[in-house]
């Protein structure tokens, strides 16, 4: 049972009100495990999770001259951007963990499926649940302002997790530095390859993560100038990376180094690609292609030590989850921050006036730290 309902001292109209709020909670498991198989049945049981509430809800108005054994219903929304990526189910996993360490009471996460107009409808029935607080990993940068100015109508604090904002406000946004992840991969790709043809496979650019990295990668690659760039925009979506990868590689069959944006997408089906072309080498074979990715992922960690892949910048999905809560908290209880070194090895930053982002550090995973127990894909079952 959730520890912030009241056990049930008598009975009365508000037993029936914690047996509802009872039922909501107990849906936790059930619903996150629908989203994350069958986004459209955990959308069905989300609704009905609605429903629940609601009822509850009915029963409070009518038990309001009875007995005070309400719950307290101030719980924070919890909204994904997708659950077909390792990242972002290692992150999900983590979500009631850190909850729990913090007290904080969450609903059910909301798996927006990659779609950023359902996101916003997402959003708003988060509202509507009576949401408190919001913590979001948003899709599309300028179309969650709808859903954010929803909330700053209803003074609901929200955190953007992964993604800031191009417009509305939020509280903090958690993130880490983007233009980094580019830059590290592109270092480690000049470092270790004279000449030829780089493949960037870029996320959605949409996304302010996706131009960061893009324009980072490129602007760096320029202090290479025996390396020739070719890119494919992909929108975070593997198939559509495969089918380009395969039509560029067959153009290019002297392709020598590929930059994944986002691993928890493109590692699987770029490891395909490579090896049903017969182009997937083992490092240290003169015909290996080198490749860097992004995310920090366990089976990235896997084709490091297989020597399939070369090196990854491990997104903190842990730290995300934790700070993304640790943010909501504080700005619920009326806490605000400025620009500066924290307590926990990162540095916030002014993205723009009113807007905060606490830039996480991002390691660059190789062959040789690989096994680091400290790092978050190591630490995940």
């Amino acid at each position: 049972m959730n520890a912030n309902i009241p056990e049930k001292e008598n009975a009365g109209p508000s037993a029936g009100i914690d047996d509802r709020l009872t039922q909501f909670n107990y849906t936790w498991q059930e619903t996150t495990m629908s989203f994350a198989q069958k986004p459209h049945a955990g959308r069905r049981l989300f609704r009905r999770s609605l429903s629940a509430l609601a009822a509850a809800a009915c029963v409070a108005g009518l038990a309001a001259s009875g007995p005070a054994h309400a719950a307290d219903t101030g719980k924070i929304g919890l909204d994904l951007p997708l659950l077909t990526s390792p990242f972002w189910q290692s992150y999900n996993n983590y979500l009631p963990k850190y909850a729990k360490d913090m007290s904080l009471d969450i609903l059910a996460p909301v798996n927006s499926n990659g779609d950023p107009a359902q996101q916003i409808t997402d959003m708003n029935n988060l509202l509507n649940l009576g949401s408190k607080g919001i913590v979001v990993g948003p899709l599309d940068s300028a179309a969650i302002s709808r859903a954010l100015d929803a909330a700053a109508a209803k003074n609901v604090p929200v955190v953007a997790v992964d993604v800031a904002p191009t417009q509305g406000k939020v509280a903090m946004v958690v993130r880490a530095d983007n233009h980094a992840y580019g830059e590290k991969a592109c270092k480690y790709i000049g470092e270790h390859v004279k000449s030829g043809k780089v493949v960037q496979i870029m996320g959605d650019l949409s996304s302010v993560n996706g131009r960061d990295r893009s324009e980072a990668f490129r602007a760096c690659l320029k202090g290479y100038p025996a390396l020739s760039l070719l890119e494919i925009p992909a929108s975070w979506k593997g198939d559509v990376a495969a089918t380009a990868l395969d039509s560029l590689l067959t153009a290019n069959p002297d392709v020598k180094a590929i930059y994944m944006q986002a691993g928890g997408v493109y590692l699987s089906p770029t490891l395909q690609t490579l090896r049903r072309k017969q182009m997937l080498f083992p490092a240290g074979n003169p015909k290996h292609i080198v490749i860097v990715s992004n995310d920090g992922i366990p089976q990235e960690f896997e084709a490091i030590r297989r020597g399939e892949i070369d090196a990854t910048i491990s997104q903190p999905a842990d730290s995300y989850a934790k700070y993304g809560l640790f943010y909501i908290k504080a700005a619920l209880a009326g806490q605000t921050f400025k620009p500066g070194p924290t307590d926990h090895g990162s540095n916030i930053i002014q993205l723009a006036p009113g807007l905060l982002e606490d830039q996480l550090p991002a390691p660059l995973v190789t062959k040789a730290n690989v096994d680091d127990k400290a790092l978050w894909g190591n630490t995940v079952k």
